[in-house]
């Protein structure tokens, strides 16, 4: 039998146990946005439902927008809670509407989606390197007017020797929809077991538009002539500037959940996107 046929059997099964321990979920942590509209629903919930802190409670609820949601994800990555956002933001793609009545038993009916981060390791021209994870894109960006040069292997195979572009990103399945869309790149199924890697604003080579690589894959993007075209490197929302060269992988150790609406699920959601006019 397969190692993938092993893999999904194991995912299924975890799943199940993800499923039993969120369905019997009776303590609930909130965490919300500054904006008034978060504050003011947070302080709604907190009447309605007794509270736990993110340590000991069964499910975490996240009250804000995407970016909101990230920064929740981020800061629980580690704990290994399951989390349920509400919008209280503008877009909230990656969150469910929000209504104060019934919130327990949605949280029982819903569903959930097991997401991986990026791990992103840069080495800058100091010679430090930073390790960062990224829910949604690893991003290398130029830092001035000139723009990026860069070298591009996939799995220490060199596919570009030389691309002059405003950048590239690695977006995952469930950030597709997010920076790697506004640069043309394709929405991914979060079933569909590949990553996307996108360039941005190319110039050379003109006609290349990007690629759709295993999620088991390892990229590393070399900087070329990094003092004359400086280059920074994005996880998500954090930033660090002056890299000689990035390697991105999934981090297959780390595994967050998040909750959506029963029938709502973050999968149907992806695949509708593709569908929006």
């Amino acid at each position: 039998m397969s190692n993938d046929s092993a893999e999904q059997r194991q995912s299924a099964a975890g799943n199940d146990l993800d499923r039993r321990r969120f369905t019997e979920a009776e303590h609930i942590a909130f965490v919300a946005a500054r904006t008034p509209q978060a504050q003011a629903a947070l302080e709604t919930l907190e009447t309605l439902y007794a509270s736990k802190p993110p340590a000991d409670a069964d499910v975490i609820v996240a009250l804000g927008g995407d970016g909101f949601m990230l920064q929740t994800i981020h800061r629980f990555m580690s704990h290994g809670k399951p989390i349920y956002g509400m919008n209280r933001g503008s877009i909230g793609f990656l969150m469910n509407s929000y209504s104060p009545e019934d919130l327990l038993g949605r949280i029982r009916r819903a569903e959930s989606a097991r997401l991986h981060p990026l791990r992103m390791t840069a080495t800058l021209d100091s010679g430090a390197q930073v390790e960062l994870q990224a829910m949604n894109e690893v991003s290398m960006l130029r830092q001035t007017r000139q723009a990026a040069k860069l070298r591009v292997h996939v799995d220490d195979v060199p596919r570009l020797d030389e691309m002059i572009c405003d950048g590239v990103l690695v977006a995952t399945p469930a950030g597709s929809t997010a920076y790697n869309l506004s640069a043309h790149g394709p929405i991914l199924p979060l079933d569909a077991g590949v990553l996307a890697l996108t360039p941005i604003s190319v110039f050379r080579p003109r006609r290349w538009r990007g690629a759709l690589i295993p999620r088991a894959a390892k990229v590393r993007v070399e900087v070329l002539e990094a003092e004359k075209r400086p280059v920074s490197a994005v996880a998500d929302s954090t930033e660090v500037r002056e890299v000689v060269e990035v390697r991105i992988a999934e981090d297959r150790e780390i595994a967050v959940e998040i909750l959506s609406e029963a029938g709502q699920s973050l999968s149907e959601r992806n695949l509708a996107e593709q569908f929006s006019l």
